[in-house]
């Protein structure tokens, strides 16, 4: 069995990681923090194959990132990756220069899984660079949408336009041009996704 967590509620972070040659690699994530006698600890669990997996057990370690600019979690899950990165000498990562906050990570435990691995990482590092304010409405709605863009080639499409829908009265009423920007890049991520299906398939009921 896997070993459970002991808290089981999930944060959404976006994590950093270098490869074993040192290319940055940059992925939203649901994470789970915990203490461990004392020890801050950070529970990340990675659908195979992942280059985030990969690259935490290359260099045994990650860096976490707390960010409200939701064109990141938006733009990494419709190919936009490319975002402005400082140096973490803690653990000679790299952060993202518009995180709010960082954890330097360090790779204590791995139980392997066919699916799903369960890492474990030791906080090593924690640094505050702006105040948080709180999520509007329509920032929750963009991570919420990223997720489920995410899951375009693994759910009908008639379920992604469905949990779609509400979603879009947070953008109307509390988005900023960021939010606006962030969610033009998921419905184009859908609309090219429909590209690609066949009439019967992009008609398809979430049943099937």
């Amino acid at each position: 069995m896997s070993p459970s967590p002991a808290n089981d509620v999930i944060y959404e972070v976006v994590l950093t990681t270098r490869s074993a040659l040192g290319a940055l690699h940059i992925a939203p994530m649901g994470v789970r923090y915990r203490r461990e006698a004392g020890v801050d600890q950070v529970v990340v669990m990675p659908f195979k194959p992942s280059t985030t997996l990969d690259n935490i057990r290359a260099r045994r370690g990650a860096v976490l990132n707390v960010v409200t600019d939701t064109r990141v979690f938006a733009g990494c899950v419709t190919g936009r990756r490319d975002w402005a990165c400082e140096p973490v000498p803690a653990n000679d990562g790299l952060r993202l220069a518009c995180g709010l906050r960082h954890l330097a990570l360090e790779l204590v435990d791995d139980h392997d899984d066919v699916q799903r691995p369960v890492l474990t990482l030791r906080v090593t590092e924690q640094v505050e660079h702006a105040p948080f304010l709180g999520f509007n409405r329509a920032q929750a709605a963009v991570i919420e949408g990223a997720v489920l863009i995410s899951r375009l080639k693994l759910l009908p499409l008639a379920r992604i336009e469905r949990e779609l829908a509400p979603l879009q009265v947070a953008i109307d009423k509390t988005a900023s041009a960021c939010e606006h920007e962030a969610w033009g890049w998921l419905l184009e991520a859908v609309e090219r996704h429909r590209q690609t299906l066949t009439p019967t398939e992009a008609a398809a009921p979430e049943g099937r």
